[in-house]
């Protein structure tokens, strides 16, 4: 049994596409998945599956949250061993700074350097952001609310054809220790 978090992008901001964590955690268990829980209200879901792979569980997922709230929400679909990477390969000092100032955008599809080759970051300094495997780690000091590169960074044409979803790096850590493996 592999254990997975549900990403989901954009829901419960500004009042628009409301998801009751409650009414997810039951939808989830109605797929027949296990050990499902949620953590807070910015959409993150945690699973456990013995079939499938993260890409037709993120369309279950996206088809059945669709038809059972009435609108389409974006979903990416991620196993321990993923989530762990991400944490373990941050190329920022991660345990000295703030969670508001450390930030990764998981990304549906890997994404290579070309796609951001027009940023000239030392435009954007002391904001930095570094690529790994299907995620972009963003280093803002201040804050992303007061990031002029998470602005530049959300652009439409650097993200077509992408789903693109960010989290705080305390997220980031949670959705690790949620799908750590149990035993037994």
């Amino acid at each position: 049994m592999t254990t997975y978090a549900a990403l989901l992008r954009g829901i419960n901001v500004g009042g628009s596409k409301k998801v009751p964590m409650a009414e997810l955690r039951a939808l989830i268990e109605s797929l027949g998945y296990d050990g499902v829980r949620t953590y807070l209200q910015s959409g993150q879901a945690v699973f456990a599956s013995e079939h499938g792979d993260e890409e037709s569980l993120a369309g279950e997922l996206t088809q059945a949250i669709e038809k059972r709230f009435g609108f389409g929400v974006d979903v990416i679909v991620r196993d321990h061993a993923y989530l762990k990477a991400v944490a373990d390969n941050c190329p920022f000092p991660a345990a000295e700074l703030e969670a508001k100032q450390l930030h990764a955008t998981y990304f549906s599809t890997p994404v290579d350097a070309e796609r951001f080759a027009e940023i000239d970051q030392a435009a954007f300094l002391p904001e930095e952001f570094r690529l790994g495997d299907r995620v972009l780690y963003l280093y803002a000091p201040n804050g992303l609310g007061r990031s002029k590169l998470a602005e530049y960074l959300a652009k439409p044409r650097l993200n077509k054809g992408l789903i693109a979803t960010s989290r705080n790096w305390n997220t980031v850590v949670k959705l690790v220790e949620l799908t750590e493996p149990t035993s037994g």
